[in-house]
Formats: C-alpha cells, structure tokens, sequence
C-alpha cells in the first residue's frame, strides 16, 4: 500500500470517529500539511465520500451522509465486533433487526479474511441466547435517532408515556443510551422541568432531532443513574439492607439494574433496592446466604420479623 494510500485511508477513520475536524487538527494528527489534507480530502470525496467543508468559528470537514453507502473503514477488532453484534442481533430488543442483520453479515462475511471469520464463529458458536418473552421493543429509527444526537448534541423532542400511562412531550437535550439488555434507557435533561430524566425508549414516540445543538452539562454518570432510577423510583418501598460480605460477593446475587451496592467497610455492604411487596422483597434479601440487617423502612422490617416467625412455625416440631 502506498503512502498517500495509507494517509487517506487513515484520514477516512478520522473523519468517522468524530463529527468536524478542522484542518489544522488533521494535518497535525497525519503528520502533513493543511494543503496536503485538502488533496486527501478531495482523493476521498472521489471515491464517494461526502466530505463537507465549512468555515469559521465551529467549522471544519465533516463527514456527511450520501446518496449511497461508501465502504467503511474497519480495523480486525471493529470487525470481529460489528459481525459478533450482527449475529445476536436476531435475539435483541430492537424490532425488526434480525433480517436487516442477517443481510448486513452476509455482506460483512463476504469480505472478512478467514482468520477473522473464524473468530467470529468461535464467538458464536461457544454463545447461547435467552430470548426474551417481552414485548417492549424499540423502533431502529428511534434508536439510530437518539444515538445520533447523543454524539452530536443535538436537541430532540419526543412523544413520551410515564409509568402512570399519561402521554407527555418532552424536549431534551439527550446524553447517552444504556441497555439492561431487556430494556433500553436514555439519560437526558428535560428542558421544560430542568432536570435529569431516565426514560425508557419503548415508550417514546415521534422521536425527532430538532437541529440545533447544546453546549454539554456536567452529566451525572450515565449507568449508575439509570440503575438507581429503575432499581427503587417506581416502587412503593425502598429498603436499605445491610450484608456482613463484601460487596463484590453479593454483586453476583443481584441483576446489574436491581440493585445499588454500596461497601460498607472491608467485610459488608449496603443494598438498596425498591419493590411494591415488602414480604416478597424481605424473601428476596434473604437469599444470598449470608447475615443481614434490615436497616429500613419499617414495612419491610415489620415484613421481615413476620415471614422469619411463619418460617420458624413451618418447622417447629
């Protein structure tokens, strides 16, 4: 592969992993001059790629979207990943995914060297998927939709129903996505009540970027805030138990969005969790096998010293 070669096809993963660079920052990180990025740029713009070039402040090359889809720039772990992604697609939470994945590995296994097909395969083959009996499916243009806004800061608005089954319209500035595997989550500030926001992706409607963009807010961290908001928000108790274990120990007793785990000293932990029943949740923190203390609320400690007699009483002689 000649030089130049190999400069344009480095400058292609540039431009792909972030929306505008300006020249001066491509020349630096190639190692050339500005006029050589521009004759790079127009070299890629010949292949097929929409490279859009735009002035002043906040200006710089930005690779757009075209009438066709160009090759995309892979390195062997990008790939091995995209098509390991593809094949469990099939099982996943977004609706109508698995023919579209199936087409899209077709074409990726067609072009893949055979030292990295056979890591896929081994990836695949040692893999069995639980398919989920939920219905909660996201629609793909809501989600490429948001995932697009989050990496450009981009303002949406979208229709939304809250737990209590009330339509509501949002207007976010949206931050990151995270999964539970069953359910997808945006973190997202809410423009009209001036606060974070968790909200489920399966019940957004009419999911649209409006255009303009948002200067970032210190962000509380994405997986820990949604944890808290679907482990205790939606239910009646909220419990705080304490474990005599260490929290990594008792981490593997609890689904990762069940639960907060806290360490509590070298040798105990605190649980938080949330649940309607306080008998059933009282059973739940009992199962790990190690000593607790049902540090609040009373509910679920009253519930706590009622389920310890009755159990006493199915054993006694």
């Amino acid at each position: 592969m000649s030089e130049t070669t190999s400069r344009v096809l480095q400058l292609l993963g540039l431009l792909q992993s972030r929306r505008v660079w300006t020249g001066e920052e491509l020349a630096e990180r190639l190692g050339v001059t500005t006029r050589s990025v521009r004759r790079d740029i127009d070299r890629l713009r010949e292949l097929g790629y929409p490279v859009a070039a735009s002035k002043g402040h906040g200006g710089g090359y930005q690779l757009g979207a075209g009438a066709a889809l160009p090759p995309l720039l892979l390195d062997p772990d990008e790939a091995v990943a995209m098509a390991v992604c593809l094949r469990l697609a099939a099982g996943g939470s977004v609706a109508g995914v698995g023919e579209s994945a199936l087409r899209a590995l077709s074409k990726l296994d067609q072009v893949m060297p055979n030292r990295l097909r056979s890591q896929v395969a081994a990836v695949h083959d040692a893999t069995v998927t639980l398919t989920s009996t939920t219905s909660e499916v996201v629609a793909p243009d809501v989600l490429m939709t948001l995932a697009r806004a989050c990496r450009d800061r981009e303002h949406v608005t979208a229709g939304y129903v809250d737990r209590a089954g009330n339509p509501t319209r949002r207007r976010l500035e949206p931050y990151h996505l995270v999964t539970t595997g069953r359910r997808w989550y945006l973190l997202g500030y809410d423009r009209d009540r001036q606060d974070w926001r968790s909200l489920r992706l399966d019940r957004m409607t009419d999911v649209t970027a409006a255009g303009s963009t948002f200067a970032p807010r210190e962000a509380p961290d994405a997986a820990d805030y949604v944890r808290r908001s679907i482990s205790t928000s939606p239910y009646r108790h909220v419990a705080r138990v304490r474990y005599q274990a260490p929290a990594d120990a008792i981490a593997a007793h609890f689904p990762p969005a069940s639960a907060q785990i806290e360490p509590d000293g070298p040798d105990a932990c605190i649980v938080t969790a949330g649940a309607d029943d306080p008998e059933r949740m009282a059973l739940y923190f009992a199962v790990g096998g190690v000593e607790i203390e049902v540090l609040e609320p009373p509910e679920v400690i009253a519930a706590a010293k009622a389920v310890a007699e009755r159990l006493c009483r199915a054993v006694s002689p």
